[in-house]
């Protein structure tokens, strides 16, 4: 079991754990051990709100820190997915062509300027949030939402090829077994988050499911199959947008209340 999380944090977070040699038994259920990685996400999100509460240091500097924190702590591991495949949507190219931009170990000009919008829009959303308890429930627990159903896509959904960290990934996974209590925690997590939230929460449940969805219909039509930097991207854009639905809700609420 430690070494389960080891594979899992040393992977997908820069935290410091001890390292071991990755084999078939403690690969077996890594991709389980995955969204606790958003569980640690959620919980700087929840400490940093703290301070920012103790000490005003203003919503600029507290939006800031809400926007590098998942950054700072995965060490852009999903960013780098996230950047490859914008490249390669903006090549308008067959699949094959997409997937040949995937492996390319070059930045693109259109993967500089989605990460640039990525950030603003993020820095600009975080800036908006009102931190209230149901929001950061339901953002702190949409870290973990979001890895959930990345780790689950990886075990049920067709890969585009037989190389690279998703095939490693699901190849070494108990692929029944892992998709079955990936999409239980999904389904927990977003339950919570629905009740810990109210409107916010099922609100920033659809929008985290419509990301998934919309991963479900790019990796098919335009790449062939899943990816390990489609499953990036997908945890970036459904943060990204979850984050989007809770500030539009609160927007709402503000405008009817006022």
């Amino acid at each position: 079991m430690l070494e389960t999380l080891s594979v899992a944090f040393s992977m997908f977070s820069v935290l410091p754990v001890p390292r071991c040699a990755w084999s078939e038994k403690n690969m077996r259920f890594a991709l389980c051990a995955f969204p606790l990685v958003g569980a640690v996400v959620g919980a700087a999100w929840w400490l940093w709100c703290a301070v920012c509460a103790l000490v005003p240091v203003g919503d600029v500097l507290r939006g800031v820190g809400l926007c590098l924190l998942p950054v700072l702590l995965t060490g852009g591991i999903h960013l780098d997915g996230y950047a490859d495949v914008c490249d390669a949507l903006a090549s308008c190219g067959a699949p094959e062509q997409k997937q040949a931009i995937l492996k390319d170990p070059h930045c693109g000009a259109f993967a500089v300027i989605r990460l640039c919008t990525y950030f603003v829009a993020s820095f600009a959303l975080c800036a908006a949030l009102s931190p209230t308890v149901p929001a950061l429930w339901t953002l702190g627990l949409g870290f973990v939402f979001s890895r959930a159903l990345s780790g689950f896509a990886v075990c049920r959904f067709p890969l585009a090829r037989h190389t690279g960290l998703a095939h490693a990934f699901s190849a070494a996974a108990d692929r029944r077994c892992a998709g079955r209590v990936l999409l239980l925690l999904a389904a927990a997590v977003g339950a919570a988050m629905a009740a810990l939230g109210g409107l916010l929460g099922a609100v920033a449940v659809a929008a985290g499911l419509l990301a998934f969805w919309r991963c479900r219909v790019v990796a098919q039509r335009q790449f062939g199959g899943l990816s390990g930097d489609l499953a990036g991207w997908f945890v970036q854009r459904a943060e990204l947008w979850m984050l989007l639905a809770a500030v539009m809700v609160q927007l709402a609420e503000r405008t009817v209340l006022g």
